[in-house]
């Protein structure tokens, strides 16, 4: 066992970790045991309920896709969390949390280096004295590793229909690795976003925009599906299931009470009870703002316009999810569902081919719910517009200039789009030798 855990985990000193020798206070209380316990459990509850959102992700994408690229969607929704929380344990983690005494750079970039860092043989005494007595070390690496795939999975449905699968994994590689945990370290790691009271709770930049700027540059490098835009018009290219996309949405609705409930990282009763209200207030009223826009500019009530104004409000409400009224989260997430569909749109009018409308969910509305921060957070928190202003334009300016980079390099090296033949039959049989739906003639031309 002893020679397992040398090759398997390379013992770093975490602070806090280990007891110092003969410290008498290694007994916990009955009480002290209950409650850290009970914060542990709901620390990894919010985890599981964030790996369902994979799921969700997988079957909304699929839904808004091309039957005959189903497959292919679903396989890139299925690797991505398993690079995401691989990597993380190798490098992202050390790199997100380096620690008040790695930082390399200021507070840019820190590392504490490869692999994990805690005894999985500890005591119950040295658990709870990692963290305060909130949680285990292992606690917080899932939960956290958890988080790691979401902005390369908002990625793979912007490019779908056309991006080859092993440069969209290679991309994936090198950008949950290093750039997500990086720019994650700036807010979350105690960077220097951080000691500029920046606030966001649980990812509306960093995870999302995060997400959305490397969409951006996947899309511009990819270019559109054939026969998106004719003689400078979008032709619509209709999803191929939407109740497949519907189970979706609700699934990522039910993981993001995980997501924004999670990220307490206790389960103090009251913060819990409000930001799952305030949650679902975001994501209700962008439902209904994505309604009212999509019947006041399409005229006619959109479904999948609907769905996207699901997440718009999930995204927007994200970052204040924990500082803001319930009047503040209603129209936070009111507000981004009825820009979701014109973002649309106008996206669409620049040729910026997303098939599942990821930009306008994850990137548009992760900037407003940052800077929404700024406008309604409670007057004590001391949270300023400007503030979150500078946290969601630097956080762009360095995102899409690194996921361009990857992807070009990857482009110039590897490809990164199909051959026509093989988009026009479908990437399942191109890239994985199989269809999603054998024998179904139907939509063979979906």
């Amino acid at each position: 066992m002893n020679s397992l855990k040398t090759i398997l985990i390379p013992f770093l000193a975490v602070a806090g970790t280990a007891l110092a020798a003969g410290e008498t206070a290694a007994v916990l209380t009955p009480a002290q045991e209950a409650i850290f316990t009970i914060n542990n459990v709901w620390v990894l509850i919010g985890g599981m309920l964030v790996f369902l959102m994979h799921l969700g992700f997988a079957t909304l994408e699929a839904g808004l896709c091309r039957a005959k690229n189903c497959t292919n969607v679903l396989f890139k929704n299925t690797l991505v969390p398993a690079i995401g929380f691989i990597t993380y344990a190798v490098c992202g983690f050390s790199l997100m949390y380096p620690g008040e005494a790695n930082w390399l750079l200021g507070k840019v970039i820190g590392f504490a280096g490869f692999g994990m860092g805690a005894d999985p043989e500890a005591s119950i005494a040295a658990a709870y004295a990692y963290n305060g007595g909130k949680f285990t070390y292992w606690s917080d690496f899932f939960f956290q590793g958890m988080f790691a795939a979401t902005a390369a999975t908002i990625v793979s449905g912007a490019v779908a229909g056309r991006v080859k699968v092993n440069a969209y994994l290679v991309f994936t590689l090198f950008y949950v690795s290093i750039v997500y945990p990086i720019i994650g370290s700036w807010g979350w790691g105690g960077g220097w976003l951080a000691g500029m009271n920046f606030h966001d709770f649980a990812g509306s930049t960093f995870v999302h925009s995060v997400g959305g700027w490397a969409a951006l540059a996947g899309v511009i490098l990819l270019g559109p599906r054939i026969g998106k835009y004719v003689n400078g018009k979008a032709m619509p290219i209709m999803g191929h299931s939407m109740p497949l996309a519907t189970i979706g949405t609700f699934c990522l609705w039910l993981g993001w009470f995980g997501f924004n409930g999670g990220s307490i990282l206790s389960a103090e009763p009251t913060k819990i009870s409000y930001v799952l209200c305030t949650t679902m207030f975001g994501a209700s009223a962008g439902v209904i703002g994505a309604m009212l826009s999509g019947m006041a500019i399409l005229r006619k009530p959109d479904l999948s316009m609907t769905l996207n104004g699901c997440l718009a409000g999930l995204v927007a409400i994200t970052a204040g999810a924990d500082c803001v009224s319930p009047t503040a989260s209603i129209l936070i997430g009111l507000i981004g569902g009825v820009i979701v569909v014109p973002s649309v749109l106008i996206f669409d009018k620049l040729q910026l081919d997303d098939p599942v409308g990821a930009l306008s969910v994850h990137l548009v509305n992760g900037v407003w719910g940052t800077l929404a921060v700024g406008i309604f957070a409670f007057r004590e928190t001391g949270y300023t517009f400007l503030t979150q202003l500078t946290g969601a334009v630097t956080v762009g300016l360095v995102a899409f200039p690194c996921a361009f980079v990857i992807f070009y390099a990857v482009k110039k090296t590897m490809g990164i789009r199909v051959s026509t033949e093989e988009e026009l039959r479908g990437l399942d049989l191109g890239e994985h030798g199989m269809e999603a739906y054998p024998g179904f003639q139907f939509f063979s031309n979906q």
